[in-house]
């Protein structure tokens, strides 16, 4: 039952959370789950190529263009909690440092989620290190927000949540395995429309587009239910548990 639940949602750019799980945020916050999202950085240097063609484009206009682009996204996604942290990119790696690993902590404890979206921890994203340093980066985070050996005054530990990693670009070249295939045609148009906010990448809002039907192809035939049109698809960072085969 998706009423009820928390999702916090760590992506490293500013597209990243829209391409590879928006269809899965809408319909969560449509069903009444209680969705968070931090943005690490604008991927100002590494994912807007278009935006720096513009004559006289700088840092600051091309930041400001990918603030109000996903902004626009997050609005018609129905995200009401949102955050921008604003990070260097192209490389991230060295901007996850002790300060913003307790940040991220703090945010996991503050929102104390039942799942966690994020990056493909399993997998190996062939043209983008930003992606896999934090997927390392958020695993090892929620990892330690559970242990009540990391003290952080003024929050409480979290009990064990679900991870799942989005899937990327390039999905074969980059090793990635589904392992969960989650319904979004309810909720297609309003990934479709999200997309279409991001100038900066428009090579991706046909790839997506197309990684859509294909993963609802996989649900029709998985699933046997043929109402199933359009999907998104992640990788499981712990085996499923329980008292019964699901």
């Amino acid at each position: 039952m998706i009423e009820g639940k928390k999702v916090l949602v760590v992506s490293a750019h500013a597209a990243d959370y829209v391409w590879r799980s928006g269809g899965t945020i809408a319909k969560y916050i449509k069903h009444g789950a209680d969705v968070h999202v931090v943005v690490l950085s604008f991927g100002i240097r590494g994912e807007s190529n278009d935006l720096w063609k513009k004559e006289g484009a700088t840092y600051e206009s091309v930041k400001a263009e990918r603030l109000a682009e996903t902004t626009k996204a997050a609005e018609i996604l129905g995200i009401k909690n949102i955050e921008f942290w604003d990070l260097p990119d192209y490389p991230m790696e060295p901007a996850l440092n002790d300060e913003v690993r307790e940040r991220l902590i703090r945010k996991i404890r503050e929102v104390q989620p039942n799942i966690i979206l994020t990056h493909d921890k399993n997998g190996e994203d062939v043209l983008n290190p930003d992606h896999n340093a934090v997927a390392k980066f958020v695993f090892a985070c929620s990892i330690q927000s559970n242990s009540n050996g990391v003290r952080i005054e003024g929050t409480k530990t979290t009990k064990q949540m679900r991870l799942f990693g989005f899937e990327p670009h390039q999905t074969e070249l980059s090793k990635f395995v589904p392992g969960t295939l989650i319904d979004i045609s309810e909720v297609y148009e309003q990934k479709v429309a999200a997309m279409q906010c991001f100038k900066a990448q428009k090579h991706l809002i046909q790839y997506y587009t197309e990684r859509a039907h294909l993963r609802g192809n996989h649900l029709r035939r998985i699933s046997g239910n043929q109402t199933y049109q359009y999907g998104e698809s992640f990788s499981n960072f712990f085996p499923v548990a329980g008292d019964e085969l699901v």
